[in-house]
């Protein structure tokens, strides 16, 4: 009998994943697999396997089927996980896990091996989508709002990632350690749109004689405008680098290839002019990232790259009893 594709899903979106936005990788996943008698179920994701300290996944996978598991920790031979890679429509689905945790981490980057002129066309239209229509993957305001030019852009995350372990330091010392070494530049603060704890801890900080200047502005406003984006591993950053905006990252990322890491709060300065002092290739490494690393849910490239990954993670077509001729 031919293996399933298991989908593993919170247990409020069983019903209704197909129309969600957030999940459209499943919908699109099922689409190829089903037009070639392939065969989906769908299942409420047991909570070891979003867990990050777990280690043996084997009571909930091991029964020969592909699993396919929403934001998922997992590593286990038939496993893939998957969530949104920072910009829609990429999305990973990857053996390792997603985002900082994606096998993209551990991937090479050299740019000679990049061409260039569709590296630059994939560039601009992303450009054109996101930056000319001021778009980001959370709602963003509308109305301009003025940023003080060369400022530090830093983008806070909420808890998550420290819960995650995803972290070389606490957000409250990274951001003392960029206020101490800004070398007189105005320092811009974005709180996570989704984290209302974010703002208060700012404000904290400048009650104790910090300075910063806390805004909620679009945040295409403030990176064309900043000098420099800093996070832990935020989507803003890889989105500065369509602004071709220096990233600075106080936390383990997948795009840390383009980017400065500082794993103690004390070597901001330096990474800091380290970052300043980067002219270019953005574009190849976007291209790179996005285009051929990632999973994209919109254009005619959709069903080979998947098979493709299928078959990486031990499920050719046969396997699944799926007909490839489609």
């Amino acid at each position: 009998m031919p293996a399933k594709v298991v989908f593993h899903l919170p247990a409020k979106q069983l019903k209704t994943y197909r129309s969600r936005a957030h999940l459209r990788v499943f919908d699109r996943i099922q689409q190829e697999v089903e037009i070639r008698g392939g065969h989906i179920r769908a299942v409420r994701r047991d909570p070891r396997l979003i867990d990050p300290s777990a280690t043996d996944w084997r009571a909930v996978l091991d029964d020969g089927n592909l699993h396919i598991i929403e934001n998922g920790q997992v590593r286990h031979p038939n496993a893939l996980n998957t969530a949104l890679a920072y910009i829609p429509p990429f999305w990973h689905l990857d053996g390792r896990g997603v985002l900082c945790n994606s096998s993209i981490a551990e991937r090479v980057y050299d740019p000679r091996q990049v061409r260039l002129q569709p590296a630059k066309a994939f560039f601009q239209q992303q450009r054109r989508r996101l930056v000319g229509n001021r778009r980001s993957r959370y709602n963003q305001k509308r109305e301009y709002e003025a940023i003080p030019e060369g400022a530090i852009a830093v983008f806070l995350q909420g808890g998550n990632p420290e819960k995650q372990g995803s972290t070389h330091c606490t957000a409250r010392e990274m951001l003392r350690a960029v206020a101490q070494g800004a070398e007189n530049r105005p320092v811009v603060v974005k709180p996570h749109p989704l984290q209302p704890g974010d703002a208060a801890m700012v404000q904290a900080l400048k009650d104790a004689g910090l300075d910063f200047i806390l805004t909620d502005a679009n945040i295409h406003d403030i990176l064309s405008e900043c000098a420099v984006t800093v996070s832990f591993n935020s989507a803003v950053s890889i989105e500065g680098y369509l602004h071709r905006k220096p990233a600075i990252l106080f936390g383990r990322s997948d795009f840390h290839h383009m980017a400065e890491t500082v794993e103690d709060p004390a070597d901001f300065p330096v990474a800091l002019q380290n970052a300043l002092a980067r002219k270019g290739g953005y574009a190849k490494y976007f291209y790179w990232y996005f285009a051929l690393n990632c999973l994209s849910v919109q254009g005619n490239g959709f069903a080979d790259r998947m098979l493709a990954i299928f078959g990486d993670a031990g499920f050719a077509p046969e396997r699944l009893g799926l007909d490839w001729r489609i």
